[in-house]
């Protein structure tokens, strides 16, 4: 894994004309680090899932955001982990957590967790990036502010770029791919400053997991919160509740 710094300084990149495939979901870390990658260089191909997820209306907020990037390659490819279930993304008989601490989205790993679903996320995206020619895979996770995923981490993201290696044409003639994470140590404060700094509408992404049929937020999940606390810390307005007023939780 390659921790890349947030708040690179602006400029001709020293990775201008390298391609990348970034993992966009509609969130506002994937848009970020999405808009991160484009300032840096890199040719960009942009991967979306269509998983199942009960806050589908993302895939809409990923169209959207790919298009004010300029991302014209932009697969949403159908992959149904709704049909393993054991997840409240996926499951609808498991209800979204609501209302929690601080303190106890700090704890454990909630049920929000999709089980191996960045493994296999990175998985279509690598083999992307190969039928594109590129040499490195762009993923917003995060390893601060985030709800305990077990695949946010820094270690797994090493690990996959081990795989990545071993496991491709590309990487066993000698064509290492590189993952990209530069979020991975920014606070959700810091991670909206770099999202702004680069000119992003957050407007255009969704991050609630528990949304409405008009995708307004319920503003009571544990993303809904960690989302709030970040424009907060930052001393920025969401613009996405003046498009789309929660539906609860916050004012």
């Amino acid at each position: 894994m390659k921790e890349m710094p947030g708040k690179a300084a602006p400029g001709t990149p020293p990775t201008a004309g390298r391609a990348a495939v970034v993992l966009l979901s509609g969130g506002l870390d994937s848009a970020t680090a999405a808009a991160w990658a484009r300032r840096e260089g890199y040719r960009l191909s942009a991967l979306s899932l269509d998983y199942g997820q009960r806050h589908r209306c993302e895939l809409d907020c990923a169209r959207a955001v790919a298009g004010t990037l300029g991302i014209t390659d932009h697969v949403v490819l159908k992959v149904d982990l709704a049909a393993f279930g054991g997840s409240a993304l996926v499951d609808q008989a498991i209800a979204v957590p609501k209302g929690r601490s601080d303190e106890a989205i700090g704890q454990g790993i909630p049920v929000t967790y999709v089980p191996a679903r960045n493994t296999v996320f990175l998985a279509l995206a690598l083999a992307m990036a190969e039928t594109r020619g590129a040499d490195a895979l762009v993923i917003g996770v995060n390893a601060i502010d985030y709800s305990g995923y077990p695949d946010c981490r820094p270690e797994f993201i090493a690990a996959f770029a081990h795989l990545a290696q071993l496991a491709t044409k590309a990487g066993v003639e000698g064509q290492p791919f590189e993952i990209l994470a530069p979020l991975a140590r920014l606070s959700k404060a810091e991670i909206i400053r770099l999202g702004l700094d680069l000119g992003l509408d957050y407007g255009l992404t969704s991050s609630c997991y528990d949304p409405d049929s008009a995708g307004r937020p319920c503003g009571a999940c544990d993303s809904c919160l960690l989302r709030a606390a970040g424009f907060a810390a930052a001393g920025a307005v969401d613009p996405r509740l003046d498009r789309f007023p929660p539906v609860g939780g916050l004012s």
